[in-house]
């Protein structure tokens, strides 16, 4: 069987499976760098699930294993002992070609500096990902013009990055993210580069989506107020878990 074949198969699983459970799960998970002296737990024995269609914020200072889980969870790392499951799937099992069919079909990112390319327009930074998967032109730019939309950039479609503000570059960004239609949506730091009223209409964008389109949204973050958007806080400390809330998140 071709890798592609290979990776056709995982990607149709992943697409009928609709059984209930966690969307995401971390089982006894390390991520250790170095040897003897120099060794590092990033992760140290996490234990995690996420269902689909939560809303996570995720917090803890630097170094205390956040952003080393971001990194698992979008498929960037690997631990090094334990498991990660993707709609039941152990993502370390995975070959190259699975992996990147993963991200691609499945997976949104949104970072805090935007990460758009700087000399295409809006709609062409959306269309990226979808000429990624194959979609013919037609269909692709019909995808990109409804995600604009979405996000409340219709008209700003021929603008390039350089010709919008801080706040909707970063619309623009979430729209790339979902223009393929993810089960999973990693936010890292998306307010970081706003002012509080852009930060603001940000996460009630993205709790929009949550609560619309039921997407699952994962958002690193280390102001309190973001987080309060999110409808669980989980808590890293040393690479561990020190505290999980639930709380009624702002409208």
């Amino acid at each position: 069987m071709t890798a592609q074949n290979t990776a056709r198969n995982l990607g149709a699983k992943l697409l009928a499976d609709q059984s209930p459970g966690a969307l995401v799960a971390f089982e006894n998970v390390y991520k250790i760098y170095g040897k003897g002296d120099a060794e590092v737990r990033a992760l140290n024995g996490v234990d995690l699930q996420i269902e689909a269609g939560e809303f996570v914020a995720v917090m803890g200072p630097s170094g205390s294993g956040k952003s080393t889980s971001m990194n698992i969870l979008g498929c960037l790392d690997k631990p090094t002992a334990g498991r990660y499951l993707f709609k039941g799937v152990d993502v370390s099992s995975l070959t190259t070609e699975q992996l990147a069919m993963l991200r691609r079909h499945f997976l949104g990112f949104v970072f805090q500096g935007f990460n758009l390319l700087a000399r295409t327009t809006a709609l062409e930074n959306l269309e990226l990902p979808l000429i990624y998967q194959r979609i013919e032109k037609t269909k692709r730019r019909a995808m990109a013009m409804e995600a604009l939309d979405v996000v409340g950039l219709l008209g700003r479609e021929h603008h390039t990055p350089s010709e919008l503000s801080g706040g909707q570059q970063q619309r623009v960004a979430i729209a790339r993210a979902i223009v393929t239609n993810p089960s999973l949506l990693l936010a890292d730091e998306p307010t970081g580069n706003l002012d509080s009223a852009r930060s603001h209409e940000i996460m009630q964008l993205l709790t929009r989506l949550n609560r619309e389109r039921g997407l699952t949204v994962v958002l690193v973050t280390h102001e309190e107020d973001i987080a309060a958007y999110a409808q669980r806080r989980i808590e890293f400390r040393d690479g561990k878990i020190v505290r999980e809330t639930r709380s009624e998140r702002r409208a």
